[in-house]
């Protein structure tokens, strides 16, 4: 029988009509091998892919159009063909998904089908099950009811935090969410849980705090972890970013770091005061690999986790409350306490806001380069040490 064979597009999608005699109606798209459309008698239409597996026709669903995306159908489908060329059977893993699947294995199946190849900050998602959802790990996910998520979320919520407890439960309901889109027929048992309020941390180094913090850090007998620290605050920039900042992207000509893709997937011109030119002119100088933090303990060859650095850092200066990522906050508030107003310190933050979108545009880095030299200078002169860490 031939097949209705058509270029998938919104509007020829939208047009189709199901059959008069009642029957499901099937159209395959000519890019993609096996992918179809399948409209019912009463016009519901579905992605599936139909293919023969072991000899055997086999229909895998993908999801109903329009919330499923005719690009995302694709992708979806090649990934079920890979899937049948390596010799296995979708459906038959549907299947296993809700047989089979503790938390454990779920995340796995997240990480490295899912998050490693969508989301910049899948290590964040790791660190996240790590600390809080490991003492599910070997439940089955058939099993996990909303009542029981409800009391860990409450747990966590009053031995650890609201913040990290809203987080693990974000990243629990995702979890099941993906297993839903993969074939698990059970419901998400994180869907109804009333989160915890969360006021915006306001937390940053205040001028009293800075002596101590800025002599703690130059205590540091790491050069790389104080030099790290050192370039967070005086860049503004985040963890991730410096963490993987590599020589390529620094500019001492124009004293600029130019981040490629920043957490918006857009490219950010940092500007680099002098103090921050100095430490990485001395990097530079001794540096043993692209990175400008190397780490000759990690797979990727740069600094993955200062943690345990940074609350040394804080014991030595006596600080408490303070997180690494504060130190970003700490540049923004002391611009804004030099004078600078808050499109500047949005486009040297590299924030992404609908209204101040265009007017980012019109600016150039002057500005921003006058309000971070300002803000530095500022925050250095309440230092009692040598402004050359």
């Amino acid at each position: 029988m031939a097949l209705n064979k058509i270029n998938f597009t919104k509007k020829t999608l939208e047009e189709l009509t199901a059959k008069h005699d009642g029957k499901r109606a099937y159209y395959y798209d000519i890019k993609i091998r096996g992918l179809a459309i399948a409209i019912t008698r009463t016009g519901n239409k579905s992605f599936v892919v139909y293919r023969k597996i072991e000899g055997k026709p086999e229909r895998i669903t993908l999801g109903n159009f329009p919330n499923l995306s005719i690009e995302n159908a694709r992708k979806m489908a090649e990934e079920v063909n890979s899937q049948i060329a390596q010799g296995k059977n979708p459906n038959k893993a549907k299947k296993q998904i809700h047989l089979e699947f503790t938390i454990k294995s779920l995340f796995t199946e997240y990480i490295d089908r899912y998050a490693k190849n969508h989301k910049k900050s899948w290590q964040g998602d790791k660190n996240l099950y790590d600390y809080y959802l490991k003492e599910l790990e070997n439940k089955k996910i058939s099993i996990i009811k909303k009542s029981e998520i409800e009391i860990f979320h409450a747990k966590i919520g009053e031995g650890i935090g609201k913040y990290a407890a809203n987080r693990a439960i974000d990243l629990l309901r995702s979890m099941f969410n993906k297993a839903i889109d993969w074939g698990y027929e059970g419901a998400n048992p994180c869907i109804g849980i009333k989160k915890f309020k969360e006021k915006s941390r306001e937390r940053f180094l205040h001028a009293e705090e800075l002596p101590k913090f800025f002599k703690a850090l130059n205590d540091e007998s790491n050069e790389v972890l104080r030099d790290f620290f050192y370039i967070s605050l005086l860049t503004g920039a985040r963890k991730t970013n410096v963490l993987t900042m590599n020589w390529d992207q620094i500019s001492f000509e124009r004293n600029v770091w130019q981040i490629e893709e920043t957490k918006n997937g857009e490219m950010q011109n940092v500007h680099l005061s002098e103090e921050a030119i100095k430490i990485l002119q001395k990097r530079y100088n001794s540096k043993v690999n692209e990175w400008v933090f190397p780490s000759s303990s990690s797979k990727s060859g740069h600094l993955e986790e200062p943690k345990s650095a940074w609350k040394r850092l804080l014991k030595r200066a006596e600080l408490q409350d303070l997180r690494i990522h504060d130190l970003r906050r700490t540049l923004g508030s002391w611009q804004a306490a030099t004078g600078a107003n808050s499109y500047i310190i949005g486009k040297s933050l590299g924030h992404k806001t609908q209204a101040a979108t265009a007017i980012y545009a019109r600016l150039n880095l002057d500005p921003v380069r006058e309000s971070v030299n300002k803000a530095t200078s500022a925050m250095f002169a309440l230092m009692n040490v040598d402004k050359n860490p």
